[in-house]
């Protein structure tokens, strides 16, 4: 069985290690786990790696977050890869630092990575896991906190949080989406 993991963020050192690029981080830190390494491809740094007789196909899209769609396409259709075994990992800002959620469709809920993944794909039934990043900035300052880096209170909630998406991917390719959301879709 083949997977697509999508993390998403925008590439450049300018945006290393923000918020907005944690689809990145979860994305190495799975690939690094699996003893994989990305390399410079066609709209994504790729990696592939193997897990319990799965292969995932590990991209993070070179076409900037609002672009999204586009990356994930191309590696769906180059790896005869459903879309039930494409799992795409953004921030949301909707949800409190700490949480994730793992989703089998929706709505993009103003993530603009998500609204240009849904309009290439033509659905938003896709399985998504979102990386809560909380709300924590004034009005008008939205743009400043996603693209921001983390605080040193945050990091160690950062940093589970993380290793556990990459337990969260391995259950949803072992187990399935509806037990993975019922293990892991708490508080």
């Amino acid at each position: 069985m083949k997977f697509l993991i999508a993390g998403l963020g925008n590439i450049g050192a300018e945006y290393d290690a923000t918020r907005h690029n944690i689809g990145f981080d979860v994305a190495d830190t799975f690939v690094i786990k699996h003893g994989g390494s990305f390399a410079l491809d066609r709209h994504a740094f790729k990696a592939e790696c193997k897990w319990k007789g799965k292969t995932f196909v590990v991209i993070k899209p070179t076409t900037y977050m609002n672009l999204s769609g586009k990356a994930v396409k191309y590696w769906m259709d180059k790896e005869k890869i459903p879309l039930e075994n494409v799992l795409v990992i953004m921030d949301d800002k909707a949800l409190p630092l700490g949480t994730l959620r793992l989703r089998a469709s929706g709505s993009d809920a103003g993530h603009n990575g998500l609204k240009n993944i849904a309009l290439v794909l033509m659905t938003d039934q896709y399985p998504r896991l979102r990386f809560g990043i909380g709300d924590n900035f004034p009005k008008g300052k939205q743009v400043d906190f996603v693209l921001g880096r983390w605080t040193p209170s945050e990091l160690p909630i950062v940093k589970e949080n993380v290793l556990k998406s990459v337990d969260v991917i391995e259950s949803w390719a072992a187990q399935g989406i509806a037990k993975t959301m019922s293990l892991y879709n708490k508080g």
